[in-house]
């Protein structure tokens, strides 16, 4: 390390860590991918080579270029950076480039470009769209991707690989660095970062001491569902009472915004409390953020957006309200606490009802052990490759060849045949067979051997639908008034059932609504009215396989002491009246309950499977005439309700036809078209943004991608993106493969117990929301029966 720079670390009364040290000594490596623990000094080993390569000046153009997944994170990022540079008098100039940057700064950047530039992966594809794209990083010298493991997990690393592949194409030399602090297959995640067929070495540093984590145990005892957990914010409060700065995260925004009211209503001594959360203005996130920076919250309810690596040292308690569903995303969250190396992080887990005690118990346990869980990465999805292809041809010329090997080049897309991707292309050019008469979707032309944009003009269009992030439908909120401040959002849908003098939540305060105007809510202040609960979708987390792995071994235990005595003496008591489900058999029981027959099949596959397999248990039921009526499910069990008793429940799980059963089902169900439209929005062939025009309403996005389906279903049904339809809706929001996993390990082992009446298991399922009603024969025998009872009162033949 140069004098200067370890002089700096002398006055701070610092000494570079090891892992530092290797990063400056391998800077010249094409790829490396470093996983430290939060708090470790990460961030700043991921820049000391640049740092150091800039500190004599003399360097023109952009040198390095930092990518996370958050907005926030990069605006840290830049003031964490500005303070060696600063105190070490560097020339260097450092700029973030974000959604929240003005349009006059992005301008001012591309003509002159910082040396140091952070942005997000969508910034990132916007700029490599330019046509001066190639003067712009013809002197890139290194990419910084930071959180790496939170980008792999969904489209949006997809996305930037790609655009790390343009990149490499347009400076060959540049040097990739991954960061990360929680990677349960470093091996995966490096060969992803590094340019195939690349090799791209791992540093370990010192993981550091383990973190403090326990469970909270009140004296009430939690209920028996729900994912509220109401009943602890006395606790909580009394924690936040003892700690300098909480941070209290959740699951959903939904359940943040109403833990955040209840919490303030609680809140007697009037501590200093935030909430932040996606759906927020950017106005309200970043005051609770500068808030944090200054050291004036003693809490921040929050959700996703916190998890990754803000730097807030003087968080010294995280607080996770719910099952974590996942222990790396816990791992990642009880990282925000002591953000410094050495001092273990301390946390506490909230279980919000019964059943999230065992599976809290089974995360701390996994924590403790360092089991970070984690589904295999598959190949790149073909939609961001087609969104990669019209960004590619907006920055000019291309020749196929060349481009597919730039492609190949990114590790999800290395098995990527020729025929895949030439299949995109001409989707890209003509929109396919059943589309290429419309002028809309003929895109692309080929002159002289290479694809350029048809009509330049296009290129606005494109560049304005950039990105893979799906939300679900929203509406800004503001005030009511010329120039009404911004609040944040609600979903579409919500908004929709809105009469005036409706009040609801949002940014934990409560609104009155007043009109809808130009697809904007407008709200005026009110608190004199229970609220309504404003619907963020957000992510809903399913409980991980490894996960629910753990919590089966746990229940074959012969005593639970890691248990509260309650939870424990319900356990004891399901095994003593039935049985407690295994890991390689499927538990069934059935029961009659207030003049229904109820079948009840513990699967642990995850909240979406164990929807999916109510969907697909109630189809063969209604086929053997067992007249279903509806099902609920949750993470662990699926609870059917109907008019007639199932004696023999192995016909309903016999694997044969099960995936064709699916299909039949999925193929005129709402979850395809739901589907088809994230897809054909991803791979460009549905608009949402629109030049010099307000941006379509989710009712008509709905409305114009459900007539393409239905077109492509009836005259293309081979249509490639009906193809990567059908392969997104089995992965994803019905998640058949933890069906087929399921009923692999348990290879139709079911253990079948007939029971009088409801078992302590199966009693918490009759208090879940979400149920899903069967419209179905036994709904019109329903209808019969009582026809003719009225009929029968009246004295009249039915």
């Amino acid at each position: 390390m140069p004098s200067r720079f370890s002089d700096w670390f002398a006055t701070r009364g610092w000494q570079a860590h090891p892992h530092q040290l290797d990063m400056l000594a391998r800077a010249d490596e094409p790829s490396l991918l470093l996983i430290a623990p939060t708090g470790g000094g990460k961030t700043l080993a991921g820049f000391l080579p640049t740092l150091v390569e800039l500190a004599d000046g003399g360097f023109e153009g952009l040198h390095t270029l930092y990518v996370s997944p958050l907005k926030a994170l990069a605006a840290d990022i830049r003031r964490n950076l500005l303070t060696p540079i600063t105190e070490m008098d560097l020339p260097i100039r450092v700029e973030d480039r974000t959604g929240d940057t003005s349009s006059a700064r992005k301008k001012r950047q591309r003509g002159d470009p910082p040396h140091i530039l952070l942005t997000t992966p969508e910034s990132l594809a916007l700029l490599v769209s330019y046509e001066d794209s190639p003067r712009i990083f013809a002197n890139l010298q290194r990419v910084v991707v930071d959180e790496i493991h939170a980008l792999s997990e969904s489209k949006r690393g997809d996305q930037l690989m790609l655009a790390l592949s343009r990149l490499q194409a347009l400076a060959p030399n540049l040097r990739r660095v991954g960061l990360s602090a929680t990677v349960e297959n470093p091996a995966a995640l490096a060969a992803e970062l590094a340019r195939h067929p690349d090799p791209c070495p791992i540093l370990h540093a010192d993981p550091g001491p383990d973190p403090d984590i326990s469970m909270l145990v009140t004296d009430e005892k939690p209920p028996w569902a729900g994912g509220g957990a109401k009943y602890a914010i006395p606790a909580v409060l009394e924690q936040v009472r003892r700690h300098k700065t909480t941070l209290i995260f959740h699951n959903t925004r939904a359940q943040a915004e109403i833990f955040f009211h209840n919490l303030w209503l609680a809140n007697d001594d009037d501590l200093p409390i935030g909430i932040h959360h996606g759906s927020l203005s950017r106005e309200q996130r970043q005051k609770v953020e500068a808030a944090m920076v200054a050291g004036a919250l003693r809490a921040v309810v929050c959700t996703g957006t916190l998890d990754l690596g803000i730097d807030w040292g003087d968080v010294d308690l995280i607080i996770q309200i719910g099952a974590p569903k996942n222990v790396k995303r816990l791992i990642q969250r009880i990282g925000r606490a002591n953000h410094r190396y050495n001092a273990p992080s301390k946390a506490i887990l909230v279980p919000a009802n019964r059943f999230e005690i065992v599976e809290c118990v089974a995360a701390l346990e996994a924590a403790r052990e360092r089991d970070l869980d984690g589904d295999p990465k598959g190949p790149g999805p073909r939609d961001v490759l087609c969104q990669h292809i019209l960004i590619r041809a907006c920055a000019g010329p291309f020749l196929a060849d060349d481009l597919y090997q730039e492609v190949k080049s990114a590790g999800a897309y290395a098995a990527l045949s020729r025929a895949a991707f030439d299949d995109c292309l001409a989707f890209c050019a003509t929109g396919g067979y059943a589309l290429r008469a419309y002028d809309r979707w003929q895109r692309l032309k080929q002159t002289d051997g290479a694809w350029h944009l048809r009509d330049p003009r296009a290129a606005l269009r494109i560049r304005m639908n950039i990105g893979t992030i799906q939300d679900t439908d929203r509406v800004k909120v503001r005030w009511r008034g010329r120039g009404g401040a911004p609040l944040g959002e609600v979903e579409e849908g919500f908004a929709a059932t809105l009469t005036p003098g409706d009040t609801f939540l949002i940014g934990g305060q409560v609104v009155r609504y007043d009109r809808m105007r130009e697809m904007i809510v407008e709200v005026s202040r009110r608190t004199d009215k229970e609220p309504r609960i404003a619907t963020f979708m957000g992510t809903k987390f399913a409980t991980s396989t490894q996960l629910s792995q753990r919590i089966l071994r746990m229940f074959q235990q012969e005593s639970w002491p890691e248990l509260p005595g309650h939870t424990a003496e319900w356990l004891a008591l399901q095994r003593e009246v039935s049985k407690l489900p295994e890991a390689d058999r499927i538990l069934v029981e059935t029961f009659p309950d207030a003049g229904r027959h109820h079948v009840c099949a513990y699967g642990f596959a995850g909240r979406n499977a164990q929807q999916t397999l109510g969907l697909l248990l109630t189809q063969r039921m209604e086929v053997q005439g067992l007249h279903p009526l509806g099902f609920v499910a949750t993470d662990y069990a699926t609870l059917i309700w109907g008019l007639d008793p199932v004696t023999d429940p192995e016909p309903l799980f016999t694997p044969d036809s099960l995936r064709d059963d699916f299909e039949t089902w999925l193929g005129g169900n709402a979850v395809m078209k739901r589907t088809f439209r994230n897809v054909a929005t991803i791979a460009g062939l549905i608009e949402r943004n629109l030049p010099q025009a307000t941006r379509k309403s989710g009712r008509q996005a709905t409305f114009s991608s459900d007539i393409l389906y239905e077109t492509l279903m009836k005259y293309e049904p081979d249509h490639l993106l009906l193809r990567i339809t059908r392969e997104e809706a089995l992965r994803g929001l019905v998640d058949f493969g933890r069906i087929e996993e399921m009923l692999t390990r348990t290879a139709g082992r079911i253990d079948h117990v007939a029971l009088e009446r409801v078992t302590p298991l199966a009693a918490p399922m009759f208090l879940e929301m979400g149920r899903v009603p069967v419209a179905a024969s036994g709904a019109q025998r329903l209808m019969e029966e009582e026809a003719s009872r009225l009929m029968a009162l009246a004295g009249l033949e039915a």
